[in-house]
């Protein structure tokens, strides 16, 4: 069990490096946004490729901190039965929905995005827009995403499987300390 907490440890840091760099494109995109918004209505100018810029920072910023809210519990879940439940009651929830839905969708997502960002960088596609940008990066953050979501789901799988079998407390699990 040990070499497996350690692998759901180094998915950890991965998820939080990987988390923390992409807080830093919400700021990016914001000072874009701002600096297209003032060309466009104080100089008349507007550029196709700063508004691509956007949505791509954004697709960039929901796609890869996807592993990054699931380390933090951050998704929405409903939590009618999961809050009435002990730490074993959750990590098996977490457990048979981590196996039967999260791996199964992330991994399959991941699968069918391959091909076309793949041949987006292939064929060198471009955007239809005038003065757009080429298309393979943000065609490939879909599989990236993905694949950073299902890291995470394996190291918090990993993390259920050490609460049940009593190698693990998780912070939120443990008892309060008092000061």
């Amino acid at each position: 069990m040990k070499p497996l907490l350690a692998l759901a440890c180094l998915i950890d840091a991965l998820t939080e490096r990987v988390g923390r760099l992409v807080i830093w494109l919400v700021l990016v995109a914001t000072l874009i946004s701002a600096g297209n918004a003032l060309a466009r209505y104080l100089l008349g100018e507007s550029s196709n490729a700063w508004l691509e810029i956007q949505w791509y920072l954004f697709g960039a910023m929901f796609l890869l901190a996807a592993g990054y809210t699931l380390k933090h519990n951050g998704h929405v879940r409903i939590d009618i039965f999961y809050n009435r439940l002990g730490p074993r009651g959750q990590a098996w929830i977490d457990l048979v929905g981590g196996l039967l839905f999260l791996l199964p969708m992330a991994l399959l997502l991941m699968w069918l995005a391959w091909p076309m960002a793949h041949e987006a960088w292939v064929t060198h596609e471009m955007s239809p827009d005038a003065g757009g940008l080429v298309r393979w990066p943000v065609k490939l953050l879909l599989p990236a995403g993905f694949a950073l979501l299902a890291l995470q789901g394996i190291a918090e799988i990993i993390k259920r499987i050490g609460v049940l079998s009593g190698h693990l407390v998780l912070p939120h699990e443990a008892p309060e300390e008092e000061v």
